[in-house]
């Protein structure tokens, strides 16, 4: 009978270029030695070539061996980790969970939410760095990041929305005082301002100005790479700053800051969990992405 299922013989074919023997790919798989050998030569039937070189004492993947391992075993580790994470439902969670986030958001929003997470599934570890700047996440060991802003197009990366963040552009009332409130972005110019850095927060803001948006590069008198000290800066009298409504919200409350050109800053900056798309979602990153989802439908990350 001929065999239609594209993925015949494929699992057994990985498990026997894995682990260097139909033999111990047999133990693992829980079938005859013999079985392995005539899967995999089904296979390379179906496919027209020789995957392994077989000697009594050796068993070696070919050329073309090593090109399908490349292109399946992926594909295979794909399959196991949505089945682990489908199964997971209802499971205790375990094993560290590494985690990159913005320092201000990251510790008076998401860190509570993490921590009961964790009183909730014991078994999770955190490894959580906290960090204004932008990283690599395929240069760094890390399974999910909260990033703000536009992201760049990426083939490697998954991104999920979590919520919008309205901006806003602010600065301690006796700053304005002295200097004066400014009602124009040009006015900006004639004024210090604390701004971010190269690897941190944005050194341009991001204003609306006759229904459209632009980029704009404020005067750089304060180049700070930490969002939290940008804004402890402007409410030391500083100058003006531009960050998201959550970084400010306290100190506009308590008049420590005021915002100004509010018919301006109207533009939101998004907020995105991120990983790589090469590594599998595991059922404890995908339990902290649906949490997240949950909390920003509430309300709670804005």
């Amino acid at each position: 009978m001929t065999e239609h299922d594209p993925l015949a013989g494929v699992s057994v074919f990985v498990t026997a270029a894995r682990v260097g023997s139909f033999t111990l790919a047999g133990e693992r798989l829980g079938i005859t030695k013999s079985a392995v050998g005539k899967s995999i030569a089904r296979l390379e039937a179906r496919l027209g070539t020789k995957l392994f070189h077989r000697t009594t004492r050796l068993t070696r993947l070919t050329a073309d061996g090593e090109a399908y391992l490349a292109a399946c075993a992926g594909a295979i580790d794909d399959i196991a980790a949505a089945q682990a994470a489908l199964s997971s439902t209802g499971r205790i969670l375990r094993g560290r969970l590494r985690i990159d986030m913005p320092v201000a958001f990251g510790r008076h929003t998401l860190l509570p939410i993490l921590t009961d997470i964790v009183h909730q599934h014991p078994g999770i570890e955190l490894a959580l760095t906290f960090t204004d700047a932008t990283s690599d996440l395929l240069q760094e060991d890390v399974d999910l990041a909260i990033r703000f802003g536009e992201l760049k197009d990426s083939s490697h990366l998954v991104a999920r929305h979590l919520v919008n963040q309205d901006r806003v552009i602010c600065a301690a009332p006796r700053y304005l005082d002295r200097r004066g409130r400014p009602t124009t972005v040009a006015a900006v110019r004639d004024h210090d301002c604390v701004v971010g850095s190269p690897k941190g927060p944005p050194l341009a803001w991001v204003v609306r100005e006759e229904g459209q948006v632009r980029r704009f590069l404020p005067p750089a008198t304060h180049q700070i790479s930490d969002g939290e000290a940008m804004v402890e800066a402007a409410a030391a009298g500083l100058g003006l700053c531009q960050v998201p409504r959550s970084m400010v919200r306290s100190r506009l409350a308590d008049t420590s800051l005021e915002a100004v050109l509010t018919d301006v800053s109207t533009v939101p900056v998004e907020v995105h969990a991120v990983w790589p798309r090469r590594a599998h979602l595991s059922p404890r990153v995908r339990h902290v992405v649906d949490r997240l989802i949950v909390e920003a439908g509430a309300g709670r990350l804005d």
